[in-house]
């Protein structure tokens, strides 16, 4: 009988080792890649959002994957365009889950998360990296969702707190009609209220629409001293120019979610003195190890690519997803979770990741822009 307890606990290891084999996704047993579901707006309005998030992500997946992959995986980033419309987001989720993708990864706004997240809960699929400060996505607590940046309620809450220090207390909000711009009001509000204030006007925008001229007539007629926007560029920029037309003279502020550069671009020499909060690094010069990471990896991929802040997010956020991977016992849905769970405090050139077995948001860390006429942003 002693003679076959060392083979029974063989044969249960051989056991343990197949059932470990089978969780792992078919794609990355049949061929070593580890394949990650992207859902973005790739077209439409808020294009850019998508475009710039993916190519950060590649710049850091394609150096990975140069230098051999992480535990002998290489990362492929799959992407369907969703056009931010979260119908169109819950369809290519449920294909992703279909096609059995290792993770989901940089999905693109609120609304369109918001519509993903049941079937990633229903799926225990991990989904890491969202570009959106929502709280309805960090509460409840979710075990396969990872947040790298701040919250809007940690950016609107700076912004008021630096409006109100300057004597700037008639805050006005203009805001997508949508959920994102319902969390971005949210935040606002709460930020004022703890001073005993509230929104002097409200004005919408429907998503994906530039028709502002009904929230231009509400706002504008409230004489604000302060505009907060908590939409995508071009329907920000619109706000802008429509409301400069009417006669306002007053600060516009944006959330990062906005599309930094975007914007400027948009404005053009409109673009002076608008305000944007920011929750990721500066990205257009070498002060951080991380910046000078990736500026060398944007020079690298040549004369198209260019610095940006939505870019600089889905390159950080690829870059802690893969030390995720590389801190994985196995090559599981269930080993990154825990290798991301074990990044606590961790520095990644000068930006802080903090992640826990009950805190998946990474960051607190906001700070402001400034866009300039030159079509340049400085802080």
């Amino acid at each position: 009988m002693s003679c076959n307890v060392p083979r029974r606990a063989a044969l249960q290891r051989l056991a343990a080792l197949g059932a470990a084999a089978t969780s792992l996704p078919s794609f990355a047993q049949r061929d070593g890649r580890l394949i990650l579901g992207q859902s973005a707006a790739f077209s439409g309005p808020a294009a850019q959002l998508g475009l710039q998030m993916n190519r950060g992500a590649r710049l850091c997946f394609d150096q990975v994957n140069a230098s051999g992959g992480v535990n002998g995986a290489t990362i492929e980033l799959r992407t369907l365009d969703d056009g931010y419309d979260p119908a169109r987001c819950k369809a290519n989720t449920d294909k992703f889950i279909n096609d059995n993708v290792f993770a989901l990864f940089g999905y693109v706004g609120t609304p369109t998360a918001l519509a993903a997240l049941p079937l990633i809960n229903d799926a225990r699929i991990p989904f890491f990296g969202p570009f959106t400060g929502a709280m309805g996505l960090r509460e409840p607590f979710s075990r396969n969702v990872f947040h790298l940046r701040a919250s809007y309620d940690d950016e609107t809450g700076l912004i008021v707190k630096q409006l109100t220090a300057l004597g700037l207390n008639k805050i006005a909000v203009f805001r997508q009609n949508d959920s994102y711009g319902q969390a971005g009001l949210d935040g606002v509000t709460k930020a004022l209220k703890a001073q005993r204030l509230e929104p002097v006007a409200i004005g919408t925008v429907e998503r994906n629409s530039t028709d502002v001229a009904a929230a231009v007539k509400t706002i504008v007629a409230a004489r604000p001293d302060a505009v907060v926007q908590i939409s995508a560029y071009k329907s920000c920029a619109a706000f802008i120019r429509e409301a400069r037309k009417a006669g306002y003279g007053g600060t516009f502020f944006n959330v990062s979610f906005v599309g930094t550069q975007a914007l400027a671009d948009e404005l053009g020499r409109e673009a002076r003195g608008v305000l944007v909060s920011q929750v990721m690094p500066y990205p257009y010069t070498q002060s951080m190890q991380i910046t000078r990471e990736y500026l060398d990896a944007v020079k690298a991929a040549g004369a198209d690519a260019k610095p940006n802040y939505s870019s600089m997010e889905g390159y950080l956020a690829a870059k802690v997803f893969v030390e995720g991977l590389r801190r994985s016992r196995s090559l599981s849905r269930d080993g990154l979770i825990g290798g991301l769970e074990s990044m606590s405090n961790v520095n990644f050139g000068g930006f802080a990741v903090n992640f826990s077995r009950t805190n998946h948001v990474a960051s607190r860390f906001v700070e402001v822009s400034m866009l300039t006429e030159d079509g340049g942003v400085r802080r």
